[in-house]
């Protein structure tokens, strides 16, 4: 089934910083921009690093406070976080501030792979590389929710012309289908159980569906296991499997 990509809800035209670019540079950037954070390139066009706004206050963070034991501030210096943090208090450029490596994402992975990676990494935003590894955009969580407001009768020629047409080459007026606010509801009945949870499993992962309301019904249930010599039943279900 056909999925869209990153590159169609990308950002194509992406501030950007050097490894040199100056501290002040960065927030300027930053705030004449309106983004929260920008990928740091090298002379290739290929991502370094990530540096946000959490990166530039870590010199405002930096210091001990007012009612914190010196002992603790000492310790802390001491491991790997406290370390990372002193060296961003003194950094004076995007290189020295950054994070990395950078957590990217290829144009042409899925939105749903994107939303999955920002998710696992804990992210806001991912630069997206070209097929040469090189910046080509840049894709934020508003972006990749985006797709739920994908028109109702969009969600509905998907579900129809990619899953019950395209995919299992069933006859849309055996199968009802209504979308409302993203929400899939399929009714009538498929010849086995296997097509039916296929139906449901490709209806949910189409982007922009929100969640997938089952009245279905099945007229076999080809989910038992099949006895030796017992022979088996073949059909448009055949080479997907049980459980998607």
């Amino acid at each position: 089934m056909k999925h869209d990509k990153v590159a169609s809800v990308m950002t194509t035209e992406v501030v950007s910083a050097t490894y040199g670019t100056p501290f002040k540079e960065v927030a300027r950037l930053l705030a004449e921009h309106g983004v929260s954070g920008l990928p740091v390139v090298d002379e290739d066009r290929r991502v370094i690093g990530v540096v946000s706004e959490t990166d530039l206050l870590a010199r405002q963070a930096d210091g001990p406070l007012q009612d914190e034991p010196p002992r603790r501030l000492r310790l802390a210096g001491l491991t790997r976080d406290g370390r990372r943090r002193a060296a961003k208090a003194r950094a004076r450029t995007a290189g020295q501030l950054m994070s990395a490596p950078p957590v990217t994402v290829p144009a042409d992975a899925t939105i749903a792979e994107a939303a999955r990676t920002m998710a696992r990494h804990r992210v806001e935003r991912l630069p997206v590389l070209d097929a040469e590894n090189r910046l080509t955009g840049i894709v934020t969580r508003r972006d990749l929710l985006a797709v739920f407001l994908r028109p109702d009768e969009e969600i509905h020629r998907r579900v129809v012309g990619d899953v019950l047409v395209g995919a299992l080459s069933l006859a849309p007026r055996g199968i009802g289908v209504s979308v409302t606010e993203g929400v899939v509801t399929l009714f009538g009945e498929v010849e086995r159980r296997s097509e039916r949870e296929i139906v449901l499993s490709m209806t949910q992962q189409i982007d922009g569906v929100v969640a997938v309301v089952d009245r279905l019904t099945h007229r076999l249930d080809d989910s038992r296991r099949i006895r030796p010599g017992e022979p088996a039943v073949h059909g448009v279900a055949d080479g997907w499997p049980r459980r998607l």
